[in-house]
């Protein structure tokens, strides 16, 4: 049995300009990065599991409107809102995952709900919805999503065959958190609302365990954010836990290969959090930032942009 405690927590990676984000907006990212981090460390601090750790965070951060997950979720080329999300467990490999669900307050919380009270362990659009109404989970109408920035970038971009990451200076806007619990088991959980203008019920990494979401208690729990195909494509939470499985990597250096090495040669942008099993994080990107947070045992909450 370990004493060691550790979450982290991310919301988004990319190309985060230092001059289109206020001293009073950035201010409110990392209050609401520190939020969330520390509703998970508080779970595990009274020894709480790693799954609702993570899943507490990513709830804090599906309900703040400044992340792309949940109520800050971007619209699609109909003016819809699709949202994706998964978690996972690395004692017993347990996983869940919804994809394309519409009015959901909290994708992450059904995603557990797909892993604990189905045998399946990935649902999309309607059957996911029906399984959220089935569990008595909260659906909100759709001017809960509305958010007059996201409108905006929408309608600059909805008659066009583009595509648009969640900010127009190319964030990836996803939503992850990575815990370790006093006995030793790791989670992750990922949430997302996708691209800005996506079209035929795009998905990205973010519902995929071991492409965007992955735990194993034998090396580590990982929650990504990025260019989700580039992701996909490279089974990049996987490729981690391989590397350290397989090759004996620290979680340190499978991280490093992964993001800074493999991701970059194919074109891949963002980055990734990550927990090992005795509670070394690492918080890695190969963007120009990342939203993110953590706190290890009792020490200081740390939450940074760039």
């Amino acid at each position: 049995m370990t004493n060691k405690i550790s979450i982290a927590v991310h919301g988004g990676a990319g190309t985060i300009s230092k001059k289109l984000l206020t001293a009073e907006k950035e201010n409110a990212y990392l209050t609401g990065l520190k939020m969330a981090v520390d509703a998970g460390h508080k779970i595990l601090k009274d020894g709480g599991s790693s799954l609702d750790a993570v899943e507490a965070a990513v709830i804090m951060l599906e309900n703040n409107p400044l992340f792309n997950a949940g109520k800050g979720s971007v619209f699609t080329n109909e003016g819809m809102h699709e949202m994706d999300a998964s978690i996972m467990e690395g004692k017993n490999l347990m996983a869940g995952a919804v994809a394309g669900v519409r009015n959901i307050k909290n994708p992450v919380v059904l995603s557990r709900k797909v892993m604990e009270e189905t045998e399946h362990v990935f649902l999309c659009g309607l059957g996911a919805e029906e399984l959220a109404r089935k569990c008595n989970l909260e659906f909100m109408p759709p001017d809960y999503f509305f958010d007059s920035f996201r409108h905006d970038q929408w309608i600059a971009i909805r008659n066009t065959e583009t595509t648009q990451l969640d900010h127009s200076d190319k964030k990836f806007g996803t939503v992850g958190a990575v815990a370790l619990d006093s006995n030793g088991t790791v989670a992750a959980a990922t949430s997302t609302g996708g691209m800005t203008n996506k079209r035929y019920n795009r998905i990205g990494d973010t519902p995929i365990v071991g492409a965007g979401t992955y735990a194993n208690n034998k090396t580590c729990a990982v929650s990504c954010t990025g260019h989700g195909e580039f992701f996909i494509r490279s089974v990049v939470a996987y490729d981690v836990s391989c590397l350290m499985e397989y090759k004996g990597y620290s979680l340190k250096d499978a991280c490093n290969e992964v993001v800074k090495n493999k991701l970059v040669k194919i074109g891949g942008e963002g980055g990734l959090i990550a927990v090992d099993a005795v509670g070394n994080l690492e918080l890695c990107f190969n963007s120009e930032g990342m939203y993110r947070g953590y706190k290890l045992n009792n020490e200081e909450t740390i939450c940074n942009i760039y």
